[in-house]
């Protein structure tokens, strides 16, 4: 049978905008129909540049009836109002990471999305990475056996026009934060899917290099609640920037995975393990648009599939808000100078 065209419509134009055209025009019975920007100069850009109706009004965007999946990219602490807004109007949702900048907006979006019966899929595109895929499949065979220590190293630099040129990234409103809730988010993202429900935390995050209200390092102590250990590193002062790094041990042995591949496999007794790396890269070390939009393509796909067979995303809202609800902690143990037990 075949299926049905699906019509797009993105709200915010930035740059990672540009992620989710590309791979709309790569995929089988998706089109993109309309963008929605900020002002009416900027929706003008955006229509001469990817070829659709623009508006500046959000309200007239969703009228459409050809409109069914709405991705949001706008910054992070502007989410919840677009995402609301399209979830009242009946569309299904894709919105860029975080879900959002602090538990309670993420919530109310959670909340809103199953009121109205309509699917929301927060983008984490690097677990449909191959790399990652056969380091989750090689843990969950128990490969590994017990899992006892889980670290995620983010050690990436950003340039501070980076900030200075954006009007939001590393603010509190705009941002949530810097370092850890915007870079570091996607590894920690898998490392809990890995490692599974943190049981406290310890953490410290500081604004060393640049001037921003968000912190450029932190660093956290994690027990989980399978009695494994962890750790997380990351910051974007962190010259020059290095691939981000996973590290998974276990009782029968461990994995390495940096820069989307896994670079050390190494169980018990078996000096030279049967691993194939994946040759799929896509890191954003130093260059945040460097990340490889193929990535958004398979998220996106996985979430189409999703509405033809009326199931849950993959990383749907419960799945999203897990990281955030880690950061966040994190961001309170630095402030209250304590560890902080999560639900």
């Amino acid at each position: 049978m075949k299926k049905i065209k699906l019509g797009f419509g993105i709200i915010g134009t930035g740059s990672i905008a540009s992620h989710h055209v590309k791979s709309l025009e790569e995929i089988e019975n998706c089109e993109l129909v309309a963008v929605c920007s900020s002002t009416t100069e900027r929706a003008k850009i955006a229509s001469e540049r990817f070829g659709v109706p623009a508006y500046s009004n959000i309200d007239n965007f969703l009228l459409r009836e050809d409109l069914d999946i709405v991705s949001v990219c706008t910054q992070s602490g502007n989410h919840m109002e677009p995402i609301i807004a399209a979830a009242m109007a009946g569309k299904h949702i894709i919105t860029e990471k975080p879900l959002e900048v602090s538990l309670k907006r993420a919530n109310r979006i959670i909340s809103v999305c199953k009121s109205q019966g309509v699917k929301l899929s927060v983008i984490f595109q690097n677990r449909f990475n191959p790399g990652y895929l056969q380091l989750k499949q090689i843990v969950q065979q128990g490969s590994l056996g017990k899992l006892i220590l889980g670290n995620a190293y983010i050690k990436w630099y950003r340039q501070e026009d980076y900030y200075n040129k954006s009007n939001w990234k590393g603010t509190v409103k705009g941002d949530g934060g810097a370092a850890l809730i915007n870079q570091g988010i996607h590894t920690i993202d898998l490392l809990l899917d890995i490692m599974q429900d943190v049981q406290n935390v310890f953490g410290q995050v500081k604004t060393m290099v640049h001037d921003i209200e968000g912190e450029d390092i932190g660093i956290a102590l994690l027990n989980f609640k399978n009695g494994a250990m962890g750790t997380i590193e990351g910051g974007t002062s962190l010259y020059p920037g290095y691939e981000e790094r996973l590290e998974i041990f276990g009782e029968y042995g461990s994995i390495i995975y940096e820069g989307g591949k896994i670079v050390n496999c190494d169980f018990k007794g078996k000096e030279d393990s049967a691993i194939d790396p994946s040759k799929f890269s896509s890191s954003g070390a130093s260059n945040p648009m460097s990340v490889d939009y193929r990535l958004h393509k398979l998220q996106i796909e996985e979430m189409v599939d999703a509405i033809h067979n009326d199931r849950e995303p993959l990383v749907n809202g419960e799945t999203a808000i897990k990281s955030l609800e880690l950061i966040s902690a994190i961001y309170q143990s630095s402030k209250e100078k304590k560890l902080i037990d999560l639900k």
